[in-house]
């Protein structure tokens, strides 16, 4: 029996977190850590799902939102694709993942991604911006504000420009660093994170303003540095970032510590995603990548060294057709 078995990567925010809900811009990289979905068909009328958070057993017709919301992205999918082809098979979707879920890394994204990918390649050949466009459409079922940013990164790969308008660009540059991400192991609500930052805003709608003109410079100097893979530069403009979160109170005690222990040997850093928790990204190359890693490590904080993925979303079809 014929599988359609898709992957795609995790992602970070380099630079712009919360100021892009406000009207700016971010910076996204994927990573090469992916999150596999592999689907076949079946001969019972039920979408059956496991993976490393559990497993789920339902009818085609069930309610999506009667379903768990770890899964519920991915049984939209599976329905609507059944219906749009007309196909009366059930399906058997197994999901693997590298990357560590709740800490900012774009897990759900990914998943999503990969799981529109792969469902989708049993009976057609969509293309990126029809995967992204499902992809979406399916986390809207848990978000329903869901930017768009993290699918999109986690689709096209590389590294992108995106504003809170729904434009991209993707950055045509071979990227010469890699990062090191280190988890604080402290789990955050991102909405909870987002409505404080709400209220830190209307508390202090000058001090945020003028927080948010110094972001979208920072981002424009950043994006010609980046270009140029100067990394001094792009590392300066991080530390100038996370003085913008902490200002507007996302970072805390802990991830302050662990930038601390990075801070001599890597060229820049700073948390990325919602904050209150979650990681930290360590700006590095060849050359100080081993000493960031032991810096944190020598410190018992759990990390890893990422790459930047430019290859996206990646479906194949194994088996007899």
């Amino acid at each position: 029996m014929k599988k359609s078995i898709a992957s795609a990567p995790g992602k970070v925010i380099l630079f712009g977190e919360h100021f892009i809900v406000y009207g700016g811009k971010a910076i996204l990289s994927s990573i090469n850590k992916r999150i596999t979905v592999e689907t076949q068909s079946s001969n019972s009328d039920k979408i059956e799902v496991s993976s490393d958070l559990g497993a789920i057993n339902v009818s085609k017709s069930e309610p999506v939102q009667n379903i768990n919301p770890i899964f519920r992205p991915v049984i939209h999918v599976a329905q609507k694709i059944l219906k749009q082809f007309n196909s009366n098979s059930g399906l058997k979707i197994t999901i693997r993942s590298e990357i560590p879920a709740g800490v900012g890394l774009g897990s759900s994204s990914a998943c999503c991604v990969a799981a529109a990918s792969s469902i989708s390649g049993l009976f057609a050949n969509y293309s990126k911006e029809k995967v992204l466009q499902l992809a979406i459409e399916a986390e809207k079922t848990i978000f329903e504000n869901v930017s768009g940013a993290d699918s999109t990164v986690c689709t096209y790969g590389g590294i992108i420009e995106y504003s809170r308008d729904g434009k991209i660009k993707k950055l045509d540059f071979v990227p010469k660093f890699q990062l090191v991400i280190a988890d604080s192991k402290i789990m955050h609500s991102t909405s909870q994170v987002v409505s404080k930052v709400k209220k830190f805003k209307d508390d202090n709608p000058q001090v945020f303003s003028t927080l948010g003109d110094k972001e979208a410079s920072l981002i424009e100097e950043t994006l010609l540095a980046l270009k140029k893979n100067d990394l001094n530069t792009v590392g300066a403009k991080m530390k100038q970032n996370q003085a913008h979160l902490e200002k507007i109170g996302v970072s805390n005690d802990l991830l302050g510590v662990m930038l601390d222990a990075v801070n001599d040997v890597a060229y820049g850093a700073k948390l990325t995603g919602a904050g209150d928790g979650g990681c930290i990204i360590a700006l590095v190359d060849d050359t100080n990548l081993d000493r960031t890693i032991v810096a944190l490590r020598s410190k018992n904080y759990e990390c890893f060294a990422a790459q930047i993925d430019t290859s996206g979303v990646e479906q194949k079809m194994e088996g007899a057709s």
